[in-house]
């Protein structure tokens, strides 16, 4: 049995293992039994990884293990303990050119064609990584039709991961290939709906659902890890069982499910985001899901509050810094000033760490 170690410290020594192909951590010392920390090793303990062999990869969303990312990332919740926080993930949108019309977009398109620089998209990964980050998600728009994207992975050195959010248009074998080539992590490819009409119909083009599919593909052969992520809505949670089998025909390592927003395109519609009972459905289909690996990100939250701030934060094409990417409150523009400066002032907002979404209020 190969035991992996994902943190050695005189007060913390943590390791993990496979059991029944689920995770089973191990914590010594005298600060494992800190609440925190109880929780943190919580969201791993009886998890299925996405992958196994001489890496460890609990999730697309962490560094693999052993790396440098994963060890800046476990120093992070220790350092959150103490109430130091770190934005662990930067989602940079780096181009609103996008061929699609999603109906639940969170930062639809200004019609200004907006899009960063290589030299500012790469100021501000330096300043990323410079705070701690171990995650930096490449977003759009689509950012698969960013000419210069490969020079932007190469861009995030060891101590972070790359990952790109896509659709799927534009994301060719060819490109898989050199994004991998320049240290491209993983994939999450969106995902609406296990149909094909239904997914065409929410992305506001025909043939968005068989782009999504060849990016999937060609993800794979190109060696990344891939993650079909769905955005749920009350319309599409009867669809849990097609969207996990889906997961599974395709090969992919994971499926993320995020809860739909009332934002950008959808803002102040009433109505769809999830109930309660949607909630305990939810909870009840990842418990018992064999593999692949799902992570649910409400799951996530009522373990551990919201992220806005405190452990996420992300920047628009216009360089503009918000929160979370649907969260569409500025906290100054990191084009004018140092990025660690607006995130010491995000420390002052009032929803870091509340139980709930901001933007959707309790359920």
């Amino acid at each position: 049995m190969t035991t992996y170690s994902l943190f050695s410290h005189p007060l913390l020594d943590v390791s993990a293992c496979l059991e029944g192909g689920r995770i089973k951590t191990k914590a010594r010392g005298p600060i494992s039994f800190l609440p925190k920390v109880k929780s943190s090793l919580e969201m791993v303990d009886g998890q299925i990884p996405v992958l196994a062999g001489e890496e460890l990869c609990l999730s697309t969303w962490l560094p693999p293990i052993p790396s440098p990312a994963f060890s800046r990332f476990v120093k992070s919740q220790l350092m959150a303990t103490l109430g130091i926080r770190t934005p662990d993930q930067v989602t940079i949108s780096i181009t609103e050119e996008c061929p699609n019309r999603c109906q639940h977009c969170a930062l639809p398109d200004s019609g200004r064609r907006m899009k960063l620089t290589v030299p500012q998209v790469t100021g501000l990964i330096d300043q990323a990584l410079d705070l701690g980050t171990t995650l930096v998600i490449f977003d759009g728009g689509e950012p698969a039709m960013y000419k210069e994207l490969s020079r932007l992975v190469s861009a995030v050195d060891s101590r972070a991961c790359a990952t790109l959010f896509t659709s799927g248009a534009g994301f060719s074998s060819s490109l898989a290939r050199e994004l991998k080539g320049a240290g491209l992590y993983a994939v999450n490819v969106s995902l609406d709906s296990p149909r094909p009409c239904e997914h065409d119909a929410m992305r506001g083009r025909a043939g968005a659902y068989d782009d999504a599919m060849a990016a999937v593909e060609s993800g794979l052969r190109a060696g990344l890890l891939v993650d079909l992520y769905v955005v749920l809505r009350r319309e599409n949670m009867s669809l849990l069982h097609e969207l996990h089998e889906l997961c599974r025909k395709v090969g992919a390592h994971e499926l993320t499910l995020f809860e739909v927003v009332p934002t950008g395109r959808w803002a102040g519609r009433e109505g769809v985001t999830l109930t309660r009972a949607d909630h305990a459905t939810l909870r009840r289909f990842v418990e018992g899901a064999p593999q692949p690996r799902i992570f649910s990100v409400p799951e996530a939250m009522d373990r551990m509050g919201c992220f806005a701030g405190r452990s996420w934060l992300h920047i628009t094409p216009a360089g503009e810094v918000y929160p979370c990417a649907c969260l569409p409150r500025s906290e100054g523009n990191a084009l004018d000033e140092p990025l660690k400066d607006i995130w010491r002032r995000m420390g002052r907002l009032p929803y870091g760490g509340k139980m709930a979404c901001p933007m959707r209020g309790p359920i």
